[in-house]
């Protein structure tokens, strides 16, 4: 026991530790410290070895808080990469409690991807929903409380399902190893949903476009990174290979596309568009080739990239001209032209175009389907990778810079805003030109060429009758119109008819309990005007006899006494 006290200790807790410092120290200083935590524990991370390490005995089970595989580093590089310009990104912030949080929630993620055992996973899974919560309420308006609640009802909800999937796999195998299930080990099905609801499976996804779009600007930057690839990780860990997985991904694709066009608050458009990269990955993991599971975890790390410059751009635009609905915003190039640029590179990496990030990953996940083949889940893929084009790559920098303009003038986003999306955007750009770094970092050997004439010019056609069919369908008017309501899909069952069915239970209740005291009262009032009539002086029993009466009732009394006592003898 001794001697783990001195086993390396995992960079995620060491976040959450460091996290657990900020509120104490002056703003100024806390603004360089949270710069420099993630980027110290980054070298760390790839300075330790692969292995088991922070192991502790508990209660006869092996805790095992930092498993150092190809699979758990990459998570955990990406997720110190995401904390850091997520820090850069909020430098202007001066709020201690979204700094701390954001802090606690990325440490809380990274030490989730590196643990080894399902006690260790759950202890972090749930310190993730409770630390993350606080960058939504931070908003401080009654719609992101009302978010939050339902985002932490969800979550919390979520480690439950999980907690109690482990209590059947561990009181049936005995053992606590986080390692690969499949349906058939003790409580997998239970762990399976409690990894799905963190993933946004359809029908249970609609926390993640409910919290990120009343989170604060900073604060959804943060937390598109987190939540939804930890649930990747884990079920890439815990259930690869799973067939069903590719029919759920391949739905999580085609149901959210639809509502990301129609949706008129960016942000939303963006939570649903993370919904769609989801089911790329998630197919991924139900192929569970070592093709496939590449190709899910390098889209992880483009998917956290884009999508964090995308709602960084989106947040930069909110920052400055108080709305991301793009009933509101257009023509903002003008006077936010390097932010414009920015969202570009984010819109081009996002649709897959040849020399940006999604490119090189997409291509891994789409390959491996062919390969397997996958037919149908390929097709999905392809029209997956269209549909993002429309409601992501063109119309969120097409409605928010290039539209109708509306004369909004504002300022061009703060520097510290600028920092971050530039270095984002040469990280996009980067692994777009040159992937060899992040195939290196992959789960698997790979021997991979993503630019491969096939490729580019199935993806560059795919793009050319993308941007086509944007155009016919804009200038006849058969775009879908943006609705300025909220849209409300599967949550309407918990914002709308929930609410609405328990009201009128409680209701029927207070009514039937009314009734209920009602009639009481009635009967505790006659049964006292009763004993009333019958007690109370001048009543029936309060009316004095009289003494001729009474003696003739003693003697019979004294007779019958005789009698019994005559008899006896």
């Amino acid at each position: 026991m001794i001697a783990d006290l001195f086993s390396p200790l995992s960079p995620g807790l060491l976040l959450i530790l460091g996290g657990l410092l900020v509120p104490f120290l002056d703003n100024r200083i806390g603004r360089f410290y949270v710069l420099l935590l993630p980027a110290v524990l980054l070298v760390y991370l790839f300075a330790l070895p692969d292995g088991n390490h922070a192991t502790v005995t508990m209660l006869d089970y092996e805790l095992e808080f930092l498993r150092l595989d190809s699979l758990s580093r990459i998570f955990a590089t990406i997720f110190l990469i995401a904390a850091l310009l997520g820090n850069i990104y909020a430098w202007h912030e001066p709020d201690r409690v979204q700094r701390t949080a954001a802090q606690i929630y990325a440490g809380s993620a990274v030490a989730a991807a590196l643990a080894g055992d399902l006690v260790s996973l759950f202890i972090f899974w749930e310190l993730t929903a409770v630390s993350s919560v606080f960058l939504i309420w931070a908003s401080g308006t009654e719609t992101a409380y009302r978010a939050g609640m339902r985002y932490l009802i969800i979550q919390v909800g979520s480690g439950v399902i999980l907690l109690t999937g482990l209590i059947v796999h561990v009181t049936a195998t005995g053992s606590i190893a986080f390692d690969h299930f499949g349906l058939e080990a003790p409580g997998a099905w239970l762990i399976l949903l409690a990894f799905g609801i963190k993933c946004a499976f359809p029908l249970l996804h609609n926390w993640l476009q409910d919290a990120y779009s009343a989170a604060t600007v900073t604060g959804t930057v943060v937390l598109s990174a987190f939540t939804t690839k930890l649930a990747v990780y884990t079920l890439a860990r815990g259930f690869a290979g799973t067939e069903m997985l590719i029919w759920i991904g391949a739905g999580m694709i085609l149901f959210t596309i639809f509502y990301a066009v129609l949706e008129n608050d960016l942000r939303r458009t963006l939570a649903y568009s993370l919904n769609n990269q989801l089911g790329f990955m998630v197919i991924g993991i139900g192929i569970g080739t070592e093709l496939a599971l590449n190709g899910t975890a390098a889209h992880a790390v483009a998917s956290i990239l884009y999508k964090a410059l995308l709602f960084m751009a989106v947040g930069a635009v909110l920052f400055r001209t108080g709305t991301s609905k793009a009933s509101e915003l257009g023509g903002l190039y003008r006077s936010m032209p390097w932010t414009a640029a920015l969202c570009m590179v984010g819109a081009a990496s996002i649709c897959a175009v040849p020399l940006f990030s999604g490119f090189v990953s997409k291509s891994l996940i789409l390959s491996a389907s062919g390969k397997e083949g996958y037919w149908f889940a390929w097709a999905v893929l392809l029209f997956g990778s269209a549909g993002v084009v429309l409601h992501s790559s063109i119309k969120i920098p097409y409605l928010a810079f290039f539209a109708r303009d509306r004369g909004l003038r504002p300022q061009e986003a703060p520097l510290n805003m600028l920092a971050a999306m530039g270095v984002t955007a040469i990280l996009c750009i980067g692994l777009g030109v040159w992937p060899a770094p992040l195939y290196a970092l992959l789960p698997f050997n790979i021997d991979y060429d993503p630019y491969t004439t096939s490729h580019v010019i199935t993806q560059l056609q795919l793009l050319l009758f993308s941007v086509l069919a944007f155009i016919v369908l804009t200038r006849t008017g058969l775009y879908p119109q943006l609705l300025k309501a909220t849209i409300l899909d599967f949550d309407w069952v918990y914002r709308r008819y929930l609410p609405k069915t328990l009201g009128q239970l409680g209701n029927a209740i207070d009514i039937s309990y009314q009734s209920i005291t009602d009639n009481a009262k009635t009967v505790m009032r006659n049964a006292m005007s009763a004993s009333a009539t019958m007690f109370a002086p001048g009543g029936l029993s309060g009316h004095i006899a009289r003494v001729g009466n009474a003696a003739a009732i003693v003697a019979f009394l004294l007779l019958v006494a005789l009698i019994v006592s005559y008899s006896a003898v």
